[in-house]
């Protein structure tokens, strides 16, 4: 561009590649270039949001009271979809699932992993013959079996994972249809 330094306003020029034209002080853009840009940034930005929505973070929303008192009816929490590629569901993380009696979408708890013992008892859940300590239940909250059985035995098999609401007299989980294989379990809920 040329100036000269006793008129400070610039030559009317175009530059060499055609896309941009001067006139006084102000640039004008080619129309086309600009929308072109526009529709590049406005698709990068919807594929970025479904992917990270898909395979990294998604809002979702609690329905029912299965998982009361941790998580309550209609509150939205963050789901990590992330997480489970860099290791397994731990016992304790509440997880969404896609439940395998009807192939809805539920939120649960993991109880046990793969090759654990699931023993219930007396109102009692016990992992590998210990009884499963519970901080996240209310104080006197009891887990019967799905069944007139008043104990039950279930084992997890290879990459299978018992899962129970904390809800244990409304929630229908793995007492019910048996362990969930890892590739039910969406990601962990982030609370």
């Amino acid at each position: 561009m040329q100036y000269s330094a006793h008129n400070p306003e610039p030559l009317d020029i175009q530059s060499c590649a055609g896309q941009t034209r001067r006139t006084g002080s102000a640039v004008i853009p080619d129309l086309r270039q600009q929308l072109r840009q526009w529709l590049i940034l406005t698709i990068l930005a919807v594929i970025s949001c479904l992917l990270i929505n898909h395979f990294v973070f998604q809002i979702v929303q609690v329905q029912g009271r299965s998982m009361l008192p941790t998580l309550h009816d209609s509150d939205r929490y963050f789901l990590n979809r992330l997480v489970y590629v860099l290791h397994p569901p731990h016992r304790g993380d509440v997880v969404v699932l896609k439940d395998p009696s009807d192939g809805g979408y539920a939120v649960k708890r993991v109880i046990a992993g793969a090759g654990d013992a699931v023993y219930l008892k007396g109102g009692r859940v016990y992992v590998n013959g210990r009884q499963l300590v519970e901080p996240y239940l209310l104080p006197g909250t009891r887990t019967g079996t799905c069944s007139k059985a008043t104990e039950e035995l279930i084992v997890c098999g290879i990459n299978q994972y018992f899962v129970m609401g904390d809800n244990r007299c409304d929630s229908y989980d793995s007492r019910m249809y048996g362990p969930v294989p890892r590739r039910n379990i969406l990601g962990a809920i982030v609370h």
